[in-house]
């Protein structure tokens, strides 16, 4: 892509981007502030938990995105069983008595980890080292995953017998928390309209793999004003009780606050928002459309906030005020 400046990629990008948004709207009903986190996710370089009930399309949402942006995918439906070596892969001795390195499915560019809560913290964790290095260990030997890699799990939030929570560690490695709401009436008939029917979509690929690193680098590149980035570090620090930014609010409700990978976090998304709206550089407006789902699975609340019914998005939407 040879691009004359800055500027002029990114109204390439504005344009390709809303370009994906029409493609996945042939399958996808709905779901407008899904679809974006997701996709804002793998601009920045991040990775996305879905939390929902089943049925609400998360499978085919992550395929349908995968298709438009020809990239290789590969689900992995996490079970108490499932094994390290089922998701990294496995030596095998060969005919020819030499050990050879299969891989597994977490070699591909989009990862569905399904239900990710529903596995031992051993085998969660062999997913999580490869978030987190984008590599996996194995016999020692070190292998690179594939660029662009990006990893949306799920969890289903009213089935919790057998399950087995991510540490709040863990959780800080995904970018986004997002939560998926049933339809509205008129997005459900619309559903099931599309679904009843043998109607087939032939999806077009918008976006290549070098298309997506040339827009990650890109995005990278947006200057930020400094109130902007004073703005992101002062509202995660309002969430921690012992910050000298804090409030009453904050230490009355809240038992632990996010980390420093909040403030990073809401700075890239933020320049990404922003890119994708058309804009060359983020503002405040930004932050705040990406803070709620950015510090929702970072920010713990106390015994009193959950006795009095005080949520996360509450407590979000007061410290941006």
């Amino acid at each position: 892509m040879n691009y004359k400046s800055d500027v002029e990629a990114l109204d390439a990008f504005a344009e390709k981007y809303a370009k994906l948004r029409k493609e996945i709207a042939k399958v996808i009903v709905g779901q407008d502030e899904v679809i974006n986190k997701v996709l804002i996710s793998i601009f920045s370089r991040g990775h996305c938990l879905l939390v929902g009930v089943p049925g609400l399309a998360k499978t085919l949402l992550v395929n349908t995105i995968a298709l438009t942006l020809g990239l290789k995918y590969s689900r992995i439906q996490f079970t108490p069983d499932l094994m390290p070596s089922d998701i990294i892969g496995t030596e095998i001795l060969d005919e020819a008595r030499n050990f050879r390195f299969i891989k597994g499915p977490v070699f591909a560019n989009i990862i569905l980890a399904d239900e990710i809560n529903r596995t031992p913290p051993k085998t969660q964790s062999a997913l999580l080292e490869a978030m987190q290095e984008k590599s996996v260990t194995a016999a020692g030997v070190s292998y690179k995953l594939d660029n662009p890699f990006f990893v949306l799990a799920t969890q289903n939030p009213i089935e919790q017998e057998g399950t087995y929570p991510l540490p709040e560690a863990q959780l800080d490695r995904f970018m986004f928390n997002v939560w998926l709401d049933y339809p509205s009436y008129e997005e459900e008939i619309m559903v099931v309209k599309n679904t009843t029917v043998d109607l087939q979509h032939n999806l077009d690929v918008i976006l290549t793999a070098e298309d997506i690193i040339y827009f990650q680098k890109l995005i990278r590149k947006i200057p930020v004003p400094d109130n902007v980035i004073e703005y992101a570090v002062s509202l995660a620090s309002k969430t921690r009780p012992g910050s000298p930014l804090a409030n009453d609010f904050t230490r009355e409700y809240i038992h632990w606050g996010a980390g420093p990978r909040a403030s990073q976090y809401l700075i890239i998304g933020a320049k990404c928002h922003a890119a994708v709206n058309g804009k060359y550089s983020p503002d405040i407006e930004d932050v705040n459309a990406i803070a709620e789902s950015i510090l929702r699975h970072r920010v713990v609340r106390n015994y009193k906030a959950e006795a009095e019914g005080v949520t996360i998005e509450s407590i979000v939407s007061r410290l941006a005020e």
